[in-house]
């Protein structure tokens, strides 16, 4: 299991195995022309370039350029033959969890939510239940130098578009479209732009945030008696 931060490039194959880590997950590139995706994990994918053809099920699903999906289980995705060569994007596989099936997209400009330092965030893939994994995208303004810090688990991702670094520790590491990065448990780092805006796509193998059955919108809206259901013992 990695220990330092790292940056892979759009031509770089190389894969990440958080497997022992207290949420397990691994990080691999969406590329070549046939790939599969196993039955025991969730898969939080992002397309950077070109067109997937994403196979679950039964059924096929085109992601395009600037979409996402999560697929809980096994699939096969192909990319579209028009092309000269293969697209991109990558795969953040949240091991022994069983997720909802989801494709959206396209990404937004601007995040919906306030983050640190004027960054904003929009939640692309919400925790079905609070703890569970999802997946953002965070929006990083031009000019921006974010205050240092660390994420008690994993973070997994790419950048969808922008330049920057990633100031750690151990030295800057340049920013680029298509670049996946891996993030460790406590990894220390900040994410620094000059003249260009910077959107990132991280996966999180944990949260604490999401419903519980005694707080989601069904129940809190759902009145007995002048009372919401949530206050109610079942």
């Amino acid at each position: 299991m990695t220990k330092t931060i790292e940056i892979f490039s759009s031509g770089d194959t190389r894969c990440v195995d958080f497997s022992a880590a207290q949420f397990p997950s691994r990080l691999q590139p969406l590329g070549g022309s046939l790939q599969a995706l196993c039955e025991d994990a969730t898969h939080y994918g992002y397309v950077h370039s070109g067109t997937l053809n994403l196979n679950f099920q039964g059924r096929t699903f085109a992601v395009g350029a600037g979409m996402y999906f999560c697929v809980p289980g096994s699939a096969t995705v192909t990319w579209e033959s028009n092309s000269h060569s293969p697209g991109s994007g990558f795969v953040a596989s949240r091991l022994e969890f069983n997720g909802l099936f989801q494709v959206g997209g396209p990404i937004e400009t601007i995040g919906r939510l306030r983050y640190i330092d004027g960054c904003s965030d929009t939640l692309l893939i919400s925790p079905p239940v609070l703890g569970d994994p999802c997946l953002n995208l965070l929006c990083i303004p031009p000019q921006t130098r974010q205050r240092s810090h660390t994420h008690p688990s994993e973070r997994l991702g790419m950048i969808a578009s922008g330049h920057g670094v990633c100031k750690t520790p151990a030295g800057d590491l340049p920013l680029a479209p298509g670049d996946r990065f891996s993030i460790p448990a406590d990894g220390r780092h900040s994410f620094h732009t000059q003249a260009e805006a910077l959107r990132v796509i991280a996966f999180h193998p944990d949260s604490d945030f999401g419903p519980t059955h005694q707080n989601h919108p069904m129940i809190n809206k759902t009145i007995i008696e002048g009372r919401s259901a949530a206050g109610l013992t079942s």
